[in-house]
């Protein structure tokens, strides 16, 4: 899996449809245990999510982490007073004080082996905190089916056979489940499938060009009618399995979430 180069602007162009699972997990969690509370966002982009938090605990010291300098730059806009921001590689942070909340939005499914880190991110949490997450998944949706059998033709392999986040990027509920209770947290785990409705000419395009086509926009940036070619086709076979309609065109969306309560 390569890693992807960011567009911020891009991906803020479906901010509303994006920030509504991190709504939908946060009210999961109840009030935190730190008074004031310190809370970690891993994998913040470009800062609108973790605005929220600070909507939500005014009083929390909030520091949202990320390896991406576009995004980071972009967040900035909502530094201030208790909330900051800071370059995390999550593929190897670990806690460096006591957090009330850790918690991620959409992106632990690009950090290979992340399941691994979770016993370090809960001996990271106060007693009585939280762990909180959502995920897409959704890689057998025909949104990523579709790019991976594209990229593996004759044409693509070459350049793009290693690119894609595979099938594993994201496990069952179960294991979830399984992982967090046998870290003693008390866990709930769940899923929602959303049912976008986008509107404009090649939606789901544009949706994916913010998220899961960037490791193929990245490989490519350097041959820019090789990537155009590539889109191209993609597209194609996007409105065969997205048809529109006249009130917009709907993308199904499953989301996986999970909250784990650290014993006090």
């Amino acid at each position: 899996m390569t890693t992807p180069t960011w567009d911020p602007a891009q991906y803020l162009r479906h901010a509303g449809h994006r920030a509504r699972p991190f709504a939908d997990l946060l009210a999961r969690v109840p009030d935190l245990p730190g008074d004031p509370p310190r809370i970690a966002d891993l994998g913040c982009g470009p800062g609108n999510v973790t605005a929220v938090l600070a909507d939500r605990w005014p009083t929390a010291h909030i520091t949202g982490y990320d390896n991406s300098a576009p995004m980071l730059e972009q967040a900035e806009a909502y530094a201030g007073g208790r909330l900051d921001f800071a370059y995390a590689d999550l593929t190897t942070w670990t806690p460096d004080e006591t957090y009330d909340l850790i918690v991620s939005n959409a992106a632990l499914h690009w950090v290979e082996g992340h399941l691994d880190a979770f016993p370090a991110w809960l001996d990271g949490l106060a007693p009585g905190g939280f762990f909180a997450f959502q995920v897409p998944n959704n890689i057998d949706a025909p949104l990523h089916a579709l790019m991976r059998e594209l990229a593996a033709t004759p044409r693509w392999k070459p350049r793009l056979g290693d690119v894609l986040r595979h099938e594993d990027s994201v496990h069952a509920p179960a294991v979830y489940l399984d992982r967090l209770a046998r870290l003693g947290g008390e866990t709930d785990v769940w899923e929602t499938t959303y049912l976008h409705v986008l509107p404009g000419e090649d939606p789901v395009l544009d949706w994916v060009k913010g998220t899961g086509l960037r490791p193929v926009l990245t490989v490519l940036a350097d041959d820019p009618e090789a990537r155009d070619a590539f889109v191209t086709e993609y597209r194609d076979r996007l409105r065969a399995a997205y048809p529109s309609a006249e009130y917009g065109t709907v993308l199904p969306f499953r989301r996986l979430f999970a909250v784990a309560r650290k014993g006090a």
